[in-house]
């Protein structure tokens, strides 16, 4: 796949307008939300549409980049984290800001990637209480996996290091990291679905825009 890479801050303005009516990895779990008939689509996906369609129509962002304490103690964490994680594993990490697929309105921003996109990295500071349920699942939350699927699907890496880290634990059991591999997932199934995805946004975006009253 295709992309340019927006090299702005995580969180920041250029960032979130980069990211308006795109499909993103944090929003494809949401993408892929269907009923237990396994194919009418669920809350959370007609959501999401909604929502594309809604930036593409304002050019505005409709997430409002609400940072809690947590979330701002994982932000701060981040630099002892990625030290941590490279200490362990011999990888120098890239930080990117957003990748803007060429074609087609998708996107995503990566933690890092190593070796100009060979892996990427996924790393968390989280609470205390998630970082020890990591530790004790052994591999990658099942709740982690939409998005480590579509930022292997955009980017066009070969793995993902999963990683959890969490100073205040004994040192060693501060960092837990996993790998999987790009083989591990169906991509071609993902890129089909999300490419069906998109095609219904840009449908329900032409049907608001026809209803515009002619002056």
């Amino acid at each position: 796949m295709s992309f340019t890479i927006i090299t702005a801050d995580q969180r920041s303005e250029e960032w979130r307008q980069a990211r308006v009516g795109r499909l993103t990895g944090s929003r494809a779990s949401d993408m892929l939300d269907v009923l237990k008939d396994g194919k009418s689509p669920g809350y959370k996906r007609r959501d999401l549409l909604a929502q594309l369609v809604c930036e593409r129509l304002t050019g505005q962002p409709q997430e409002d980049g609400y940072v809690n304490a947590v979330m701002q103690r994982g932000i701060d964490k981040e630099p002892d984290a990625f030290a941590a994680y490279e200490a362990l594993t011999g990888n120098l990490v890239r930080r990117t800001g957003f990748l803007r697929h060429d074609a087609l309105m998708v996107g995503c921003s990566l933690d890092g990637d190593v070796d100009d996109f060979t892996g990427i990295v996924e790393l968390k500071c989280p609470k205390s209480a998630t970082h020890l349920s990591y530790l004790k699942c052994k591999g990658v939350p099942p709740s982690h996996m939409p998005q480590i699927l579509h930022n292997l699907w955009v980017s066009g890496a070969q793995w993902c290091d999963f990683a959890s880290y969490d100073d205040r634990y004994p040192t060693e059991l501060q960092l837990f990291c996993v790998r999987v591999q790009r083989n591990d997932f169906d991509i071609v199934a993902y890129s089909r679905s999300a490419e069906a995805f998109l095609r219904e946004v840009d449908a329900e975006y032409e049907l608001v825009r026809g209803l515009a009253v002619s002056a």
